[in-house]
């Protein structure tokens, strides 16, 4: 796994190539607690992302411990496989809010 990063102002885009698991949690982790203090928006870019365990639920829904102000998250071209385990996800925990990480999707999307 490998990842680039694209910082433009006050947002960063990290895309990932490669799976997400325990293994890598911790450089992708390492990668948006790097990020300078001004940006205030992550978009995790999952396109080349084919797989993601359960190490992908923490890396989206853990709130990160960061000085500066709060930062804006979203998750961008999920492949097939990454999509079903946040749906099942949200399904097996409905307080996770799906919504917060697609802001362009309603939530009556993911309650169907």
């Amino acid at each position: 796994m490998h990842f680039t990063l694209r910082i433009d102002g006050t947002a960063a885009r990290i895309t990932v190539h490669g799976e997400i698991d325990y293994t890598t949690l911790p450089t992708l982790r390492a990668a948006a607690a790097g990020l300078p203090p001004n940006v205030t928006e992550l978009v995790w870019d999952l396109h080349d992302a084919r797989f993601m365990d359960v190490a992908g639920l923490h890396l989206l829904f853990e709130e990160p411990s960061q000085e500066g102000p709060p930062r804006k998250t979203t998750v961008t071209n999920l492949a097939p496989q990454p999509l079903r385990l946040l749906i099942l996800a949200a399904e097996v925990n409905p307080t996770l809010e799906l919504a917060r990480l697609f802001p362009d999707t309603p939530q009556a999307a993911f309650d169907e």
